[in-house]
């Protein structure tokens, strides 16, 4: 993964994501060829605008597979009793 072209771009392009706020946790699934992000966004356009801005987006190293709204039921960690929303996508 992280010999890939332009990886430290990509990098911090997606560490800025995270400092943003928009990215809440992300990493790829099994073996590596598929990423999960989960991201606090008001839909899937923003979604789309965000992703669409990172230097693999062009080279078709970042494509998105699907976007879907989640509802977390269960969560470990401390959120005042509220019920939290994100997005979930994967890209391919």
């Amino acid at each position: 993964m992280r010999a890939q072209v332009q990886w430290a771009e990509h990098a911090t392009f997606m560490n800025g994501l995270v400092a943003a706020g928009f990215v809440v946790l992300g990493g790829p699934l099994g073996v590596g060829e598929r990423v999960l992000l989960i991201v606090d966004a008001e839909g899937e356009s923003e979604i789309r605008a965000r992703l669409n801005a990172d230097p693999w987006t062009p080279s078709g190293l970042l494509e998105l597979a699907s976007i879907e709204p989640w509802t977390v039921l269960l969560d470990g960690r401390e959120r005042d009793g509220q019920d939290v929303k994100a997005s979930g996508l994967t890209s391919a």
